[in-house]
């Protein structure tokens, strides 16, 4: 069969739904990533549950699917799974019964069956057993390195999505970032719900800094990035491998989400604003060149006026690289839905709005001041005559990219290059090749 994999959400789906097509695969069918496709025998959505406006993207995308199964001419199979499933499957079941068949997070093995598989599959893991076609970029690719979450921050609906913390041993980690390595990746994206938790369910202590060496020393990937870490108990030795080796990246990723106690005590985050200030002069005086991202939630229950200044203020001074800011969402079943949602969204989307202008002109000045320097940048795509790259201070679709006339031929998605920033935008900065 021909089978088209949407996927929605964040890029821990992504690697789902790359697992699950290396599953079909195995089976014979040929899989593609393109949700513009309307002539394949069946599509799956994989779905996100994490806030409303996820949730909302989802709904709609299903809605839009079945609308083409209408319109078609041959039989198609509506497959939909994921996070918003797992959720809310007897809900969407009855609004949505021109779906086919619904299945959460940890029924993979179903879906594959139900698109007429032969039950006995090579490795009863199921889509986790087999390498997988990436539907990113070949040139960087997400390494997941554990499933669940067993933190209890009381806005997250994801421990009720995908249970408890299980970390993926280290030495089969090791080997799939080999075998993407020998693919031609040259990027890896380290991932999971919280990385910094990594370990202590398998070996019983923190042992991400661990894992980093190995995945530095032993895959050959040239770059090597940390995402999805988490503040409360952040293993320091994490922060030495970072700065013992060249190829990983200078960038760390870890959502903060607020800064002031009470509502960080109110979230659950098992952090203050002194223990979360500390950190950040950790990271720097460790790593003095780290980019920094992070993400924060406007508009939580009971947030004041005078809270959300003191996050302002934060965002000034800490003068994060990368920021992100979502304005707060009360999901059904989480602690923090017992508290109301007395914030207007009107109120929020202000709010989230100021923090971003602040966080716009740092980004900014910030941009600024890399003109004149050369670094090095992995080319992610070509547009025209200009080349579209990153440094390692940048994830790819999330951050700032490096805009590059192209003075010479031959250069490729995934090659390096040395490039000299001639001038900056607040997302963007631009170059020439040196």
């Amino acid at each position: 069969m021909k089978i088209n994999i949407i996927t929605l959400g964040c890029s821990k789906n992504t690697v789902d739904s790359e697992k699950l097509a290396a599953a079909l695969m195995e089976q014979g069918h040929s899989v593609h990533y393109d949700r513009q496709r309307n002539d394949c025998d069946a599509v799956i959505v994989n779905t996100c549950g994490f806030i409303g406006d996820a949730k909302e993207e989802s709904i709609d995308t299903i809605l839009q699917q079945v609308a083409v199964k209408a319109r078609g001419r041959k039989a198609r199979r509506l497959i939909v799974c994921g996070c918003l499933v797992e959720r809310y499957k007897e809900e969407l079941a009855r609004e949505m019964p021109e779906v086919d068949a619904w299945y959460g997070v940890h029924e993979w093995e179903k879906i594959v069956n139900d698109l007429k598989v032969p039950k006995d599959l090579k490795d009863p893991k199921g889509p986790q057993a087999f390498p997988r076609p990436l539907s990113t970029p070949s040139h960087y690719a997400y390494l997941k390195i554990a499933e669940g979450c067993n933190r209890s921050c009381s806005y997250c609906a994801i421990p009720l999505i995908r249970g408890a913390h299980r970390s993926i041993p280290m030495d089969d980690l090791v080997a799939e970032a080999r075998s993407l390595v020998g693919k031609g990746v040259k990027e890896l994206l380290v991932i999971s719900q919280d990385t910094t938790y990594y370990g202590l369910d398998l070996y019983h202590r923190r042992t991400l800094g661990e894992l980093l060496d190995r995945l530095a020393n032993e895959s050959g990937v040239q770059w090597l990035r940390l995402h999805y870490t988490y503040p409360s108990s952040f293993p320091d030795d994490a922060i030495d491998a970072i700065a013992r080796h060249l190829n990983i990246c200078n960038y760390i990723d870890i959502p903060l989400q607020h800064i002031n106690s009470r509502i960080l005590d109110s979230m659950q985050r098992g952090i203050d604003r002194e223990g979360t200030l500390r950190l950040l002069d950790r990271f720097r005086a460790k790593l003095p060149d780290v980019a920094i991202r992070t993400t924060l939630i406007a508009g939580y229950p009971g947030e004041t006026e005078t809270e959300f200044e003191e996050l302002k203020d934060f965002v000034r001074t800490a003068r994060f690289d990368r920021m992100g800011c979502f304005a707060y969402s009360a999901e059904e079943g989480t602690p923090a839905y017992a508290l109301g949602d007395p914030v207007p969204d009107e109120e929020k989307q202000r709010r989230v709005g100021e923090l971003m202008a602040i966080q716009e002109q740092i980004s900014l000045e910030k941009n600024q001041a890399r003109i004149g320097k050369t670094y090095r940048c992995i080319i992610d795509r070509y547009e025209d005559d200009t080349l579209i790259g990153r440094t390692q201070y940048d994830s790819p679709e999330v951050d700032d990219e490096v805009l590059i006339e192209q003075t010479r031929g031959g250069i490729r998605p995934g090659d390096f290059v040395d490039v000299r920033i001639t001038d900056a935008m607040e997302n963007d900065l631009i170059g020439e090749m040196v």
